[in-house]
């Protein structure tokens, strides 16, 4: 057993909680499986840089807050209808189910996983070098999901601890004939604790910003970034798409904002080619999210007006991680 990293499942108001360890460097983390396979707190030096409301999976099973790091998918973000084309189909979606999230003006968003309870542990360790936990929700398994989006699928999610930060692993396996449309995201709510909202800068590794109708619904058109680097967060707010990501020689991208001394940096690897940052004025969290598409991805592809959707072949897999480091806490 490793004196560095340790994985445990604990019992939480009546929920299974799995804790993930690095004691040398004071860095914890809690995933709730049945909550979504939530990843709701990450605790550096003893403050959680997740922003969540307080009363941890009792108080988030009962209010189902948008917090924390939740996973987007089938689709991340706004569809611009109740339909979507894939594969040169139109589907439709099914409002009767009652599994479709949406936004303020009706749009589906966000997809069909919010604080699903079919999230199962598939193995939960630790070594001398990090401490992870892995689920599974077997998408295929599910009619009301299927009716949604019938693509048949298994998703793999692992939450690793190791060298001071939380690396996020999706794995989508396409079960289905046909290829599977990628669209899928998080949405992680980070918080500094040394510096007011209005105090903090970020950094934005981005070249092109995506131009958003009223419906915040990417028009086709982008322009560059012009956002000063850093970016005083003072006196503005982002609901924003970028793409064109700048990377790393590692093929990352790195975004990160700042206060005093803490600093949150989060990394996106080579196939989360759209970065959404979502910070409104008067709350106390930044929000980088890491995503594989722009907003309305499978409809704009469809008309032609955005050539880079993934899709994972028949009997292929999709795989891809992004990592949150903090540092200065």
């Amino acid at each position: 057993m490793s004196e560095t990293y340790s994985t445990r499942t604990v019992a939480v108001d009546g929920i299974d909680v799995v804790e993930l360890h690095d004691a040398g460097r004071s860095l914890e983390a809690r995933i709730a499986p049945s909550l979504g396979n939530l990843a709701y707190e990450i605790s550096a030096g003893g403050r959680n840089i997740l922003w969540c409301p307080d009363g941890g999976p009792a108080r988030l099973k009962q209010d189902r807050t948008f917090c924390a790091i939740p996973f987007l998918a089938p689709w991340a973000n706004r569809i611009d209808s109740e339909a979507y084309w894939a594969n040169g189909r139109r589907y439709l979606l099914n409002p009767a189910l009652g599994n479709v999230r949406r936004d303020r003006i009706g749009q589906p968003i966000h997809g069909l996983l919010n604080y699903s309870p079919l999230w199962k542990v598939a193995a939960a360790e630790a070594d001398d070098r990090s401490a992870f936990v892995t689920s599974r929700l077997e998408f295929w398994r599910h009619p009301d999901l299927m009716a949604q989006f019938p693509f048949a699928h298994n998703i793999a999610m692992t939450h690793r601890l190791a060298e001071g930060a939380l690396e996020v692993e999706t794995a989508i396996e396409n079960l289905s004939a046909d290829p599977l449309p990628v669209a899928l995201g998080y949405h992680p709510y980070f918080q500094l604790h040394d510096a007011p909202r209005d105090q903090w800068h970020v950094h934005l590794a981005a070249r092109q910003h995506v131009v958003l109708d009223e419906r915040l619904i990417p028009t086709g058109a982008r322009q560059p970034v012009r956002y000063a680097d850093p970016q005083p967060l003072a006196g503005i707010e982002f609901d924003d798409v970028f793409t064109d990501l700048v990377r790393d020689s590692d093929g990352r991208a790195r975004f990160w904002f700042e206060g005093h001394r803490q600093r949150i940096t989060v990394s996106y690897g080579p196939k989360y080619t759209v970065a959404v940052v979502y910070a409104p004025s008067g709350r106390d969290y930044l929000c980088f999210e890491p995503m594989a598409a722009v907003t309305n991805a499978f409809n704009l592809a469809h008309a032609g007006a955005y050539t880079e959707l993934q899709s994972v072949p028949p009997g292929g897999t999709w795989r891809e991680s992004f990592w949150i480091q903090p540092a200065g806490f």
